[in-house]
């Protein structure tokens, strides 16, 4: 029985190997073999998690076609990752990716470290922060106060608590976009909403156009519903969307979803002007695209003299091309699974009916949480307790990092919870690997992009502060020494393939 439980196809795997950035050559200006250079770049895709553990591999003879070098080139690269227990193989079922004997798994995603692994590791992996206390505490005191008449039902509410829904309506409402309760459904978080989404409006094989780069738990959950994703390159900095871009991917490919960020992006932080905004609602409109618009970031806003931009779906109050997704992750906590979507009643009614085989319903206690919160005025204390926190750990940030890295480039995003990174002609995919053995986590940029892009990038999140954002800081700075001296992955560290 074979062993491998997916594939990856020879154009996919040469485009990732290709789109790896080259490491500086060592002493004498000499490279590598072809067919080691080759192996080094397929095993910093698994052990960066971009090919899966698992997976099965193109044949020799596909593989070289692909990349155009000879079988031989293939042949030896395999089997130099199999002696180095990165590939297994057996007649008949072909050769498949591992990790070798004592070897953590890597993860695919930005999931969070363990708490056992907190100690000694810095994670800035995941984007979230500590709960906004004591805003916690007493939305669930407040929620088990209004309990009981719920514990007498069977506890399914599949489009949400009807008070919820109420209240994130008339929230809506007081943004100057009308909404009605029935325009709402109440999900498991943000990524909830959006796998629901993708499963109602796009079929295996659907194109759904997303921003380049974009979130990477979002593009993994896509890839894993057999969308087929077509980038949309943002403008450099913060700048936000490229419209032309937009305009020509849209008439072109016809996506039938289109994924955007617009409030503070994730991982860039920008913020699309007003503009912006509406000239992507009308060109949605006119080439038939759903557009799902993430607002999960925002409350976010950094710097109190920036002017926001009114909400995406206000240029489509009938939520008939615009689906919005909220969530009480990032602006409250992640602990906390409620998002939402804001849509059409008709579209919320679809959501709802093929919600059941899947998922029956949102915990009603962290519900009533929420609920609670909006409710009192505790939402917009602990969310302004929120932005102090990732304000203060931003800027502390930002001045560790310039002072221990000063040739990395960013621009200071005026909101959310990330920092985009240009690291000084590095592959932050070896910045990543270097990192965990120095004690960081940091994730690299092609995570957040489509087949490779973003080898020059990593995300740093407004996490952590103080003290602990300068020893990040100094971590990353010998992260990148290891990369240098070519022991970024081990004695034999990783390079990119080069043809």
């Amino acid at each position: 029985m074979a062993q491998w439980t997916s594939t990856v196809g020879a154009a996919q795997l040469a485009r990732q190997l290709q789109a790896q950035q080259p490491r500086p050559t060592g002493p004498g200006g000499r490279k590598p073999p072809a067919y080691r250079a080759l192996a080094d770049g397929v095993r910093l895709l698994v052990l960066e998690g971009r090919v899966p553990v698992a997976a099965r591999l193109p044949a020799e003879r596909e593989l070289a076609l692909a990349l155009a070098v000879s079988r031989t080139t293939v042949a030896a690269a395999y089997e130099a990752l199999r002696a180095e227990g990165f590939l297994e193989s057996r007649r008949g079922a072909g050769s498949w990716t591992a990790v070798p004997a004592g070897n953590p798994l890597p993860a695919r995603g930005l999931e969070p470290l363990p708490p056992e692994s907190l100690g000694s590791m810095i994670d800035l992996g995941c984007a979230s922060l500590p709960a906004p206390e004591p805003w916690l505490t007493r939305a669930f005191q407040g929620a088990v106060e209004e309990l009981p008449p719920y514990a007498h039902t069977h506890g399914d509410y599949p489009a949400g608590l009807p008070a919820l829904r109420r209240m994130i309506a008339e929230r809506y409402t007081a943004l100057g976009i009308p909404t009605m309760p029935e325009q709402i459904m109440v999900t498991t978080g943000a990524m909830g909403a959006i796998d629901a989404i993708c499963h109602l409006f796009a079929g295996r094989g659907e194109r759904i156009a997303v921003e380049s780069p974009s979130y990477a738990n979002i593009l993994q959950l896509m890839r894993e519903a057999g969308a087929r994703l077509v980038p949309v390159a943002m403008e450099e900095g913060i700048g936000g969307w490229d419209m032309n871009r937009w305009r020509q991917v849209l008439r072109d490919s016809a996506p039938r979803l289109a994924y955007v960020v617009a409030d503070f992006h994730n991982p860039t932080g920008a913020l699309a002007d007003e503009q912006q905004r509406r000239d992507l609602v009308d060109a949605a409109r006119s080439a038939g695209t759903v557009l799902v618009v993430d607002e999960t970031m925002s409350e976010l806003r950094l710097d109190p003299d920036t002017a926001m931009p009114r909400r995406v779906c206000a240029f489509d109050p009938a939520g008939s091309t615009v689906l919005t997704v909220g969530s009480a992750s990032k602006a409250f906590w992640a602990g906390m699974r409620i998002g939402w979507v804001r849509a059409a009643p008709d579209v919320i009614r679809s959501l709802v009916s093929a919600r059941a085989y899947a998922d029956m319903g949102t915990p009603v206690l962290e519900q009533l949480a929420i609920n609670w919160l909006m409710g009192t005025g505790g939402w917009e204390q602990a969310v302004e307790m929120r932005r102090d926190q990732a304000r203060e750990n931003r800027d502390q940030l930002i001045a560790a990092v310039r002072r221990e890295l000063p040739e990395w480039v960013f621009a200071v995003p005026r909101g959310g919870l990330t920092l985009w990174v240009r690291t000084g002609g590095l592959s932050g995919s070896r910045l990543a690997v270097a990192g965990e053995r120095v004690g960081v986590r940091v994730p690299s940029g092609p995570r957040f992009g489509v087949d490779g892009a973003f080898e020059g990038y990593v995300r740093l999140p407004f996490t952590v502060g103080g003290p602990v954002a300068e020893e990040a800081a100094v971590r990353l700075a010998a992260a990148v020494e290891l990369v240098r001296s070519g022991a970024g992955a081990g004695a034999d560290a990783p390079r990119s393939f080069v043809a």
